[in-house]
């Protein structure tokens, strides 16, 4: 309190100077308002120092009559205890205190009169009168605060605790952390190369991560497959986290014919036992490598960190695990009742054309029941579905309501185009279902369907539908229909852009599959038509985008039947613009912000989008905001261009 009157005294000075000054220079422009601001000026200093008066009687009043309330803490008593004691009135303020608060915590008399919260870090009193008190940390010490309660005043020990907060930092920063570490491209690495070649950029990858972990106080050891495996301590995790692992910028610098090294990382920190921190350590590296690989996944608890993940992901040529997992998926096919299958919401061409495809395989090659659950209303597909009900396959088509009909104990739920139960079509569906296979090629996100008796995820896949092409070679002897290959053709055309962004081999094999049962390139380009009202409603998104750090950002002024379409060709549209690395198109639907995001893989949108509450690919994503308005939507997104650090994905040429 006293310190209040210490600050407060100057300033309230400080100001009636000021008002006497403004009062004579007014004398040279009106001597009636001179009069005024004169008199203004004498009351207010009398005011101030009438209360200033009365605030010091009234200070000494309650020093008076709290210090004859606490005659058992006289200064007598209170020096007898062996820790820093304070005894604080009514109001909190400091009464007194022994001649330990004046060694240790204050050596002048300022605290008398002053608020006790002035001396407690958490600047909480009501903390001091817990069971634990609370910690403080008081000229280079850490004290632990415990308050008593009197009639009319409380005491306050200060009980050093400071050799015992070191150890206990000191205990926390030994903690042990497991890291496993990837050589995410070895194979490739490998097989492009001679066997000399080949070992000498293991060697240097190796060579890196054994100086990385050299600089800890920690040790690693290699493991099978390109995997090795690290202890260390929690000190060692912060800085690298603090150096945001500069480690994955220091391996992608190793290149041979055009081909950068890459590793992924799983960090398990915080476990109650090792071995615990090393299953969350498994789990963060699949994570890391579910999102593409080349980043840094370090899970605490039920928490991921995520840092990296600039390059492109690397296309896998072996198709073994696809014929495994066919098989897999087979069986439990047959041992179903019945098959739903079911994409995300809003679902466009390739959640759609997987679908269908794989609706064809168990009909067709597995002779079992299956149905599609879609809502048509909400689908960017329209063209499709309304080709295939001409084509008199309406009945496989169900809403919601039906497809929950449709469910008993052994219906299998086939998802695609998803691995998130926040993006299903129907969430319901899902929660019924008791088996769930899932069938995607987007980065892995943290909230992920995590109890699919299969999950096939391809993050270097170019789409859904080019994996359900490949599955459904060994689903059964029989052959796709033009129909349902050209469903499948446009979902592969629409995520590759017509072929251009994340094609590998087995993309152009994927095609060349559909293309030979029948699919034709015409009557596929004929599905990706738009209205005269779209096509206006895109360009004028395109002719309005301003450019930031080389993103161009477009905003939507108002709202469309097609304007989910029309914004998403509009941010295709505008990575043609010079220097443009990403776009974000964002529209309204009713309380909801919807941004669309691509890139040509300079940027990766899918981190951005993360930041959001989103997710996607490397090259596109998306994400919703809710109760926004889309200035509000335009600020968050701007910031986070500015504070996340993108660089140039440095393995542009190694196929995706």
């Amino acid at each position: 309190m006293k310190i209040s009157n210490k600050f407060i005294t100057p300033l309230f000075l400080a100001m009636s100077v000021t008002m006497f000054i403004m009062a004579f220079v007014s004398f040279w422009w009106n001597h009636y308002i001179f009069v005024a601001e004169l008199i203004i000026s004498l009351a207010a200093l009398f005011i101030v120092v009438f209360e200033m008066i009365n605030y010091r009687r009234y200070i000494a009043t309650v020093i008076t009559k709290t210090a004859a309330a606490v005659d058992d803490f006289s200064v007598e008593n209170i020096n007898k205890i062996s820790v820093p004691v304070a005894v604080i009135g009514e109001q909190n303020e400091i009464i007194t205190v022994n001649d330990l608060f004046r060694k240790k915590i204050v050596s002048d008399s300022s605290q008398l009169g002053r608020s006790i919260e002035d001396y407690l870090t958490s600047k909480e009193i009501h903390t001091i009168y817990s069971d634990n008190g609370t910690d403080t940390f008081l000229n280079g010490n850490w004290y632990i605060a415990f308050g008593v309660k009197a009639e009319k005043s409380s005491i306050v020990y200060f009980v050093d605790d400071n050799k015992y907060k070191l150890n206990s930092d000191e205990f926390l920063m030994t903690k042990p952390v497991v890291a496993i570490i990837a050589f995410d491209n070895k194979e490739e690495v490998e097989r492009e190369n001679e066997e000399g070649e080949a070992s000498h950029i293991t060697l240097l990858v190796e060579k890196a991560i054994a100086q990385w972990i050299g600089t800890t106080t920690g040790f690693y050891k290699k493991m099978s497959g390109g995997r090795y495996i690290a202890f260390i301590d929690e000190r060692n995790v912060r800085k690298f986290i603090d150096e945001k692992f500069k480690i994955l910028e220091e391996i992608r610098q190793i290149k041979i014919k055009d081909i950068n090294a890459t590793i992924s990382v799983g960090v398990g920190r915080g476990g109650s036992t090792v071995k615990e921190s090393e299953n969350w350590a498994r789990q963060a590296l699949d994570m890391a490598l579910g999102r593409g690989g080349d980043q840094v996944a370090v899970k605490k608890g039920e928490t991921y960190q995520f840092f990296g993940g600039v390059s492109k992901g690397i296309e896998k040529r072996d198709k073994v695990r696809t014929r495994v997992i066919a098989a897999t998926l087979s069986n439990h096919i047959n041992n179903s009742s019945n098959v739903i299958i079911m994409g995300h919401r809003f679902s466009d061409l390739d959640s759609v054309g997987a679908c269908i495809g794989m609706w064809s395989a168990v009909v067709k090659g597995l002779h079992h029941n299956a149905y599609i659950c879609i809502d048509r209303q909400k689908t960017l597909a329209k063209p499709l579905i309304t080709t295939f009900e001409e084509a008199g396959f309406e009945s496989i088509f169900k809403t919601e309501e039906e497809a929950l009909s449709l469910i008993d104990d052994h219906t299998l739920l086939i998802i695609v185009d998803t691995h998130s139960p926040n993006f299903l079509e129907s969430k319901g569906v899902y929660e019924r279902c008791n088996r769930v296979v899932v069938i995607d090629h987007h980065r892995m996100m943290v909230n992920h369907i995590d109890n699919a008796v299969v999950f096939h995820h391809e993050p270097y896949a170019s789409s859904a539908c080019e994996m359900t092409s490949e599955l459904i070679q060994y689903l059964g002897d029989y052959s796709l229909s033009r129909l349902e290959s050209e469903a499948m053709l446009s979902g592969i055309m629409l995520d590759t852009k017509n072929f251009v962004l994340r094609t590998g081999v087995r993309t152009f094999e994927a095609a060349a599959f559909l293309r030979s049962h029948g699919a034709d390139t015409v009557e596929v380009k004929r599905l990706f038509s738009n209205s005269i009202d779209t096509y206006k409603v895109k360009y004028k998104l395109i002719s309005e985008a301003e450019i930031f750090n080389c993103c161009a950002i477009a905003c939507a002024d108002s709202t469309t039947p097609d304007i989910r379409i029309a914004s998403a060709q509009a941010a295709d549209e505008l990575l043609g613009i010079e220097n443009v690395k990403a776009s974000f198109v964002m529209y309204k639907t009713a309380k909801t912000v919807n941004i669309s995001a691509r890139s040509l893989g300079d940027l990766n949108v899918q981190l951005i989008m993360e930041a959001l509450g989103g997710g996607g690919h490397h090259t596109m994503a998306a994400c919703q905001l809710e109760n926004v308005s889309i200035a509000e939507a335009r600020e968050r997104l701007i910031s986070i261009i500015s504070d996340l650090q993108f660089k140039p994905d440095n393995n542009s040429k190694t196929k995706e």
